[in-house]
């Protein structure tokens, strides 16, 4: 039993920081976007390239969120709680 409440609270704590990651990347994009008048259709080749990046990490932090939440078995409204 102690080696499971250990593994979950590796897992709680890895999650964590997946959403620090994820709010941080979040953050960034809207940074960008803004700082490009707002939309995407407006940015330079090497913003768009900048912007691809940054939503494709986004995802798969995003993806890595769900796969924990699913073994931890939480759901949407106990994510926010975190």
């Amino acid at each position: 039993m102690a080696e499971y409440n250990r593994d979950a609270i590796h897992k709680v704590q890895q999650y964590r920081k997946l959403v620090l990651v994820y709010e941080a990347l979040d953050e960034e994009i809207d940074q960008l976007i803004m700082a490009n008048g707002g939309h995407t259709d407006k940015m330079a080749p090497e913003a768009i390239a900048r912007y691809r990046e940054l939503a494709r990490r986004r995802d798969d932090v995003q993806n890595d969120m769900r796969a924990l939440e699913q073994e931890l078995q939480i759901d949407d409204e106990d994510a926010t709680i975190m």
